[in-house]
């Protein structure tokens, strides 16, 4: 880590980059389990513009991480020795002609379905149930309820290292439970997609978003900082069923506990650490490792460096 913790406002005028640099920015405060220790840097830019000249400006080989809610994310306690790209003011929404909407990478899942039944659209309303922003939803191939992003994606725009923006189809990924895995080489990032839906009732739209959140709020610990789902579900299995089948509800590690509300979430109950987090998360895939011979994989991404203590 380099230096104090620092906020430079940089101006878009003049074809100067424009946003916010925030240096030492601890990322507690950016991420749903509400624990991670200081990024060197954390860029939230103003538009696509300003990020492509952005990225234009960093050496090649800096560590980059896109942080959008900060949901499916645990930044260790000893932060991330790099540059964090905060998608935040990236949330542009366009009706488009047809029955297609197009949505930048930081808008929020939720505010896209709503958007979408505002205008007479239905397909995307279980995206209201998902804390997380469009570019986490096209990254992991986000569902629920029996729908998944990708079954509505007609185009997506990336954007490289170089700043370059690219306009790509769904023949360029493939597209998994959970995962996406581009089919070309290179590193780039999903900055916005187009979606293709069906018209329907608004009224409708909006009984059906109600819905889903009570269910949501019925099944999960939605009262505690988590990152939503913890473990994919393995093949013809339910991952939170095999974790309470081993006895796991309501086990802690510090201030990490696995939800008594729903066995694949794990909750802040206010004082966890990311080490707590962590070493939940690896108690739990080896108890149930030992008792059921199953090898849960993490949904949530693990970045950055452990902190003072090692941990």
């Amino acid at each position: 880590m380099s230096g104090e913790r620092t906020r430079t406002v940089i101006g878009g005028a003049g074809g100067m980059v424009g946003g916010v640099v925030l240096c030492g920015e601890p990322l507690a405060g950016y991420t749903s389990w509400r624990v991670g220790g200081p990024a060197d840097r954390l860029y939230i830019p103003a538009g696509l513009e300003d990020l492509a000249a952005f990225l234009r400006r960093l050496p090649p080989d800096e560590p980059l991480l896109w942080l959008g809610l900060g949901s499916n994310l645990l930044v260790r306690d000893g932060g991330f020795r790099g540059t964090v790209i905060h998608t935040r003011r990236l949330n542009g929404f366009e009706r488009l002609n047809g029955e297609r909407v197009r949505a930048e990478a930081g808008l929020a899942g939720a505010q896209l379905a709503r958007q979408c039944v505002r205008q007479g659209l239905r397909g995307l309303e279980f995206l209201c149930g998902i804390p997380g922003t469009v570019g986490g939803a096209l990254a992991l191939n986000a569902g629920a309820v029996g729908s998944e992003t990708w079954d509505r994606v007609e185009r997506v725009v990336t954007i490289d290292r170089a700043g370059r923006l690219r306009d790509r189809g769904p023949g360029d990924f493939d597209v998994g439970y959970r995962q996406v895995r581009p089919r070309f080489d290179g590193e780039e990032w999903f900055a916005a997609a187009t979606f293709r839906l069906e018209p329907g009732e608004p009224e409708a739209g909006r009984e059906l978003i109600r819905a889903l959140l009570a269910r949501r709020g019925a099944t999960q610990p939605t009262q505690q900082p988590n990152a939503g789902s913890v473990f994919r579900n393995p093949p013809g299995d339910y991952a939170a069923r095999l974790i309470e089948s081993c006895g796991l509800k309501g086990v802690c590690v510090g201030g990490a506990c696995v939800s008594p509300k729903h066995a694949n979430f794990i909750v802040n109950t206010g004082t966890a650490t990311a080490a707590d987090i962590e070493a939940l998360m690896a108690q739990v895939r080896e108890t149930v490792r030992a008792a059921t011979g199953v090898e849960l994989v993490p949904e949530v991404h693990v970045v950055g460096e452990p902190g003072e203590d090692g941990t």
